[in-house]
């Protein structure tokens, strides 16, 4: 039974909804591992098309999950049952689950820059006679000694890097910029000025909204004409799955904004009592942080 009262923390019914969570996080998770990993094996393709399926349907599950999981907290928070003991454990959570994420992009640029300072150079460092990666390239960008194919020619090591100053230099804009919209927004909630607030947060998706588009205008021309996929050597992989992550990272927050906005709407916060609103601008934050961070070092330099 959930208890609750002004001395004792609110516990909830038990749910099903983390047991269906994970099931759509392991189809997710699957799914995408046999897509990559049977593209080049023939013996195994059949396994594709399954895969391909098996990450939509996990996708639509966490989606799902998401929104219905969301709707039984706002229910729970709007009917009074969180005081001060929820609000502050909320937030240790959340600072905890924000440190989590760092850790986990940070093991991706560890690898990124495993892969660029040490293992290129050391396998383009191998004798000539001996090694067994022939025609391998040592500079960064490297499609790895299996090379890449532009169009329908085949041409070892050759790869060039996505440009900083188009679609990343855009999309470096707008999330800065729905940094400050957000932050215009948070600043319009402890005065109590609702109609700034509304403002702010609608510009703000706006914004997550146009970096997704952008996004996926880049992938699509890096996929097309660039010869550029996750399969494409060192580079490819360590590209696809920074931005990749940072995409899905960005989708996740774009769809809690969405979500806050309509509480905005309703009158859900208080100057006192916000922290859905402030939860998920921290969130946002962090995804901008990330994105600096992936400019810098996977575009720019």
């Amino acid at each position: 039974m959930a208890t609750h009262s002004s001395n004792q923390y609110y516990v909830p019914h038990g749910s099903v909804y983390p047991v269906i969570l994970s099931a759509g996080l392991l189809s997710l998770a699957s799914g995408f591992v046999f897509s990559v990993a049977t593209d080049k094996s023939k013996d195994l393709a059949y396994l594709q098309a399954p895969g391909k399926w098996m990450m939509y349907i996990g996708f639509g599950i966490i989606l799902a999950m998401v929104f219905k999981w969301m709707g039984t907290i706002i229910a729970e928070s709007i009917t009074g049952k969180f005081t001060k003991w929820e609000d502050k454990s909320f937030r240790v959570g959340m600072i905890v689950f924000i440190c989590s994420e760092v850790a986990f992009f940070a093991a991706f640029f560890a690898a990124l820059f495993y892969m660029r300072i040490i293992s290129v150079p050391d396998l383009a460092a191998f004798d000539p006679l001996y090694t067994p990666y022939k025609d391998f390239i040592g500079a960064w960008p490297s499609s790895g000694p299996g090379g890449v194919v532009l169009g329908t020619e085949y041409k070892p090591g050759v790869l060039h890097a996505m440009s900083a100053w188009g679609l990343p230099a855009i999309n470096t804009a707008l999330l800065l910029t729905s940094g400050a919209t957000i932050t215009w927004a948070h600043w319009a909630l402890i005065k109590n000025n609702r109609k700034q607030l509304i403002i702010g947060m609608a510009l703000t998706v706006a914004l997550g909204i146009a970096f997704l588009v952008c996004q996926a205008n880049e992938y699509h021309e890096a996929y097309t004409e660039m010869g550029l996929t996750l399969g494409s050597g060192a580079y490819g992989a360590t590209f696809f799955m920074l931005t990749g992550f940072h995409g899905f990272h960005v989708t996740l927050g774009t769809i809690m904004l969405i979500v806050i906005l309509l509480r905005c709407m309703k009158g859900h916060f208080t100057p006192e009592h916000h922290f859905g609103f402030e939860g998920v601008a921290w969130y946002w934050h962090f995804v901008d942080v990330v994105w600096l961070g992936l400019f810098i070092f996977v575009y720019w330099l």
